[in-house]
């Protein structure tokens, strides 16, 4: 007896458990937590994270990897483990309180509350601040220094000066207009300009005679400008001893990685009129500054080698302030010199004729530090200032031989790059010459061996990119370009596909999607080196209609002795120059068990494996859907399993290495269980295949308020599409499901999604979709459905998964084939508005951000990008497969707007006012369409809003909104005014119409 009672009263007691807990609603949002940054110190012994809520105060953790030490610093972020792991450097930020009361009484940036920084020695309690700190910078491959810059010290309130009376007053206001304008003569006096050797337009002596190094020196010439920026100030700080050296109106400030120099850019001092603007370097070792430069109007784009014993930057010293064209220069220092001295200009040998030095160019050293990378452009033309505006037209002149349409060509990030434009330029600091490496006509040119190597590569579109309005991609050649000699030789031409040079430059690897297979080219010819491979290196997958892309590539071998390639399970090493035949190096063991290996990058500077070099691996099972994480030695077939998905069902987050220390630190989840972080020492001795997660050490416990909420459980389900083929999607079942009981449900989906199965999901306002843990927890059902597309009929196959997946779950008895709903944004949308049109069972549709109509559609416009949307129907997501003109039929059949007469749900529909996806009159076209046949309709339009809301203000309406809509329908509560009767553009901002109506 007493056996029996045992389970039973278990039962009993579990039930009462889960009868006290509560369901989630809209309050429970901001507080809700996730581990935001993350790192571990290089010997391993320290984490550092934190941990944001949603909306509010976050925290930043300190905490020893055996657990034994733990330290919280309210508001903390930004952080920085210094090099030999004694000390974490961050930011702390104001009161979410403070900020928000600011924001509401509108207070300037100056006035807002400002960011600390703070010190903290790891493993002690102390924590030093700095007040109204602006930044912070510390050496990346050394250690022992800070710099932090503070804000702004804000103007004093001007005194008011005691009356002297009427007369002195006069006299007062007499004496300043004199000196005023004598000011305005003295700054309308020409200056004097020094003249050059050989009578260079500029104010620095060039030798161009051997290219070498001039004399100049660091003072130049400073024209009358317009007032800049002073600055704000900058104290170095020793770490070990607290010793603080303080440098006033700084604009600028970097590191070199070792640390052993700080380049300083300097403002004039407003209260001095002979100071002037500077370039400096510290030795914070020895305390000693060198003046680089003085005097100018702007420099910018500084870099230094890793040691800083190389510096560059640009510099414009000549130009005042209405000039309508300024030229940079580049200028350069090493030790030795007592100031940078100029090395390049547009007048310079090498520079091509009418090309100068771009601002907008990256500076950069190749890695031993004997070349020096740079921009070039067109010497600009100067805009026509005697023309009057507004007697002149604005118009945009479009052309049909227009490499891009007008709006793509005036979208303004395309537009500010074509005005940045710039092309790739080399100075060997050896031959002392310039290389124009990059051209109009070759724009992008990709560097081989950190800057080093004798071959880049060059990638163009020229002359093919009016086809990108319908391809959505455009044809490529690719250029082998010897460095030295800037000669540029034609490796591939037409190629679509994907470039991967190797890291020496030996090699030019790229994967071609019309062949379906990897070529290399050695220098002299191209071969195809997975010609051997018998399983597809493209995406088995792929249902659009256009070649399939590749699955990627994993790296290279160092010294470029081989490459690594994936399939869809696992990874090939292939010989670039194919002297020998293609391995698989996880021994097919992924594709037997279905289990797919990706490499996890742990190293940020990693260029390529070394021999025997330490990897992990994520895995995921492609048909549970669960992950893992696996270690083991490169070109070694033995493997450590941290987690396999064979353990049960998780997901793991970022994978961080300690350098030295051989720890791991990463963020475990599934549907249930909050993504905590967790630390794991990896070379304990572990035997192969022994699960390791249990010696992994849990570092934090987020989100313990879960347990008092009814959650709910993930699960796959299986059934057979009205195609034919086996199908698969997620069911999300409430905490407290009962097989006996009906629920109402709602299907959500948009590709495939079951690979999501084990993800955790917060409770959240969200940008689109359905929030499936507060849907859960509130009684209803989410069914995710999988759907495998046939090109020319997405509607159809749309139908033929969710509408047969709905129907195989009402077999099952628990879900309410008279309550069932539709949820999709976007492509999503598209669809929920298509079914509709074609069946009877669903009693709500909510489309986001749908397309209603193809045939319109086809010749919009996607306003994020200024791009034609023709190539989304011929060549993808869309999935007609021809144009327009050829495939009409198959238009208007996948238009849900040509059938919405069949349209029984009452449907709502979001389409936003700035969405540059789907343009919003689709969902205009949808909304006037059902209103004017008679249906049950609403759209929503967040003002400003674009493809899916980022105001948090707004997501969090439109879930309210969402949960009262299907609780009216599915449930039969009580609708919402906004339902009944609409919120009028009169009463817009005072009735949101989000009461109850009885």
């Amino acid at each position: 007896m007493r056996k029996v009672l045992l389970p039973i009263l278990l039962i009993f007691t579990i039930d009462i458990a889960v009868a006290q807990k509560k369901p989630l609603d809209h309050s429970v949002y901001d507080s809700w937590q996730h581990i935001g940054e993350r790192m571990i110190s290089h010997d391993g012994k320290w984490v550092v994270y934190t941990i944001d809520p949603q909306q509010g105060d976050n925290e930043l953790v300190i905490q020893s990897s055996d657990a034994k030490y733990k330290k919280t610093v309210p508001r903390g972020y930004g952080a920085v483990i210094t090099e030999d792991s004694r000390y974490v450097l961050f930011k702390i930020k104001p009161l979410f309180k403070d900020t928000r009361d600011a924001r509401i009484k509108k207070k300037k940036p100056d006035d807002m509350p400002k960011d600390s920084m703070a010190i903290v020695e790891l493993g002690k309690e102390d924590v030093w601040k700095a007040a109204k700190t602006k930044s912070f910078r510390s050496p990346q491959k050394s250690y022992g220094w800070v710099a932090y810059q503070l804000e702004k010290n804000p103007e004093p309130p001007s005194k008011h000066k005691p009356s002297d009376g009427a007369a002195n007053k006069k006299i007062t206001d007499s004496f300043n207009r004199v000196i005023d304008s004598l000011q305005q003569v003295i700054q309308s006096m020409p200056v004097k300009k020094k003249r050059n050797r050989d009578e260079n337009e500029g104010g620095d002596f060039i030798d161009h005679t051997a290219f070498t190094i001039d004399g100049a020196d660091a003072d130049g010439d400073d024209p009358t400008s317009a007032p800049a920026d002073t600055g704000s100030d900058l104290v170095v700080r020793n770490l070990e001893t607290g010793e603080e050296k303080v440098f006033s109106n700084v604009l600028e400030y970097y590191f070199s990685k070792k640390g052993n120099r700080l380049l300083i850019e300097q403002a004039r001092n407003p209260k001095d009129s002979l100071s002037k603007l500077s370039i400096m370097v510290f030795d914070p070792v020895e305390s000693r500054s060198i003046i680089l430069s003085r005097g100018g109007n702007e420099f910018k784009n500084f870099v230094m080698t890793d040691d800083g014993l190389q510096i560059a930057y640009l510099g414009e010293r000549d130009a005042r302030p209405k000039e309508l064209q300024k030229f940079y220069r580049v200028w350069y220092y090493q030790p030795g010199m007592d100031s940078a001295m100029l090395l390049v200009d547009k007048n310079s040998v090498g520079m091509q004729l009418g090309m100068t030095i771009s601002e907008y160019g990256t500076l950069s050293f190749s890695k031993n530090g004997k070349r020096l990378f740079f921009g070039t452009c067109p010497v600009p033309i100067p805009k026509d200032t005697s023309l009057v505006e507004f007697e002149h037209a604005k118009v945009d002149i479009w052309h049909y031989n227009d490499d891009y349409l007008q709006t793509v060509q005036n979208f303004p990030p395309r537009l500010r790059m074509a005005q940045q434009e710039n092309f790739l330029a080399v100075y060997d600091f050896e031959s002392r010459n310039i290389k124009q490496l990059g051209s109009d006509r070759i724009p992008q040119v990709l560097i081989t061996s950190e800057g080093d190597g004798d071959i880049f590569v060059g990638i163009t579109d020229f002359g093919k990119r009016i086809e990108s309005q319908w391809r959505g991609n455009t044809l490529k050649d690719i250029y082998a370009i010897d460095v030295k000699t800037g000669a540029k030789k034609l490796v591939k031409e037409h190629l679509f596909g994907q470039v991967y040079p190797s890291s020496t430059g030996k090699y030019i690897m790229w994967y071609d999607r019309l062949a379906k297979n990897y070529f290399a080219w050695d220098g002299i010819s191209s071969r195809n080196i997975t010609a051997k491979i018998k399983v597809p290196l493209w995406n088995e997958e792929f249902d659009s209609p256009d070649d399939p892309n590749n699955y990627g590539v994993m790296g290279w071998q160092e010294g470029d002795s081989a490459v690594y390639v994936y399939d869809k399970y696992d990874v090939w090493q292939l010989d670039p120059g194919a002297r020998t035949l293609p391995v698989n190096y996880t021994a097919s063991f992924g594709r037997i068990s279905k289990e797919s290996f990706r490499y996890v990058r742990t190293d940020p500077e990693e260029l390529f494996f070394k021999h025997n070099q330490e990897v992990f691996y994520r895995t995921r099972n492609e048909v549970t859907k669960a992950g893992g994480l696996l270690k083991t030695v490169l070109r070694q077939q033995a493997v450590k399993n941290l987690y396999s998905s064979e353990y049960g069902g998780f997901l793991f987050g970022p994978v961080v290495k300690s350098k030295d220390g051989g720890f791991v630190i990463f963020t475990k989840e599934n549907f249930t269980f909050s993504p905590d972080l967790y630390v794991w020492r990896g070379d304990e001795n572990i035997k192969v295949g022994e699960k390791l997660i249990d010696s992994a050490r849990r570092l934090s416990s987020l989100n313990p308020q879960q347990s008092g909420y009814l959650w709910g459980t993930a699960e796959l389900f299986k059934w057979k599409a009205y195609n034919g083929k086996e199908a698969t999607g997620i069911v999300y079942k409430p905490g407290d499901f009962d097989p006996k009981k009906k629920y109402p449900v709602i299907v959500y989906f948009y590709e495939k999604l079951t690979q999501d199965l084990y993800d955790y999901k917060e409770p959240a306002p969200i940008r689109s979709a359905v929030n499936v843990p507060f849907f859960v927890s509130r009684g209803y059902i989410i069914f995710m459905p999988d759907i495998e597309y046939k090109v020319g009929y997405p509607g159809k196959s749309a139908y033929d998964y969710i509408v047969s997946g709905a129907r195989a779950l009402v077999k099952k008895g628990w879900a309410d084939s008279t309550n069932m709903a539709l949820q999709g944004h976007s492509w999503g949308g598209y669809q929920a508005a298509q079914l509709a049109t074609m069946t009877k069972l669903f009693k709500a549709v909510w489309a986001g951000a749908p397309v209603a109509n193809m045939t319109s559609a086809y010749g919009g416009i996607r306003w994020e990008s200024g791009i034609s949307r023709q190539f989304q129907y011929e060549k993808a997501q869309s999935r007609i497969g021809g144009t327009l003109w050829q495939k009409l039929p198959l238009y208007l059949q996948n238009s849900p707007l040509f059938h919405l007469d069949k349209v029984t749900a009452p449907m709502v529909i979001m389409h936003n006012d700035a969405d540059g996806a789907v343009p919003w009159y689709q969902g205009i076209e949808l909304f006037t369409g059902l209103r004017r046949l008679g249906k049950k309709v609403w759209m929503f339009n967040y003002n400003g809003q674009g493809h899916g809301l980022t105001q948090r203000q707004d997501m969090l309406d439109y879930q309210v909104r969402m949960q009262q809509f299907f609780d009216w329908i599915l449930k039969g509560g009580k609708p919402a005014k906004w339902i009944t009767e609409g919120v009028p553009a009169v009463k817009k901002g005072k009735d949101w119409g989000l009461e109850v109506v009885d």
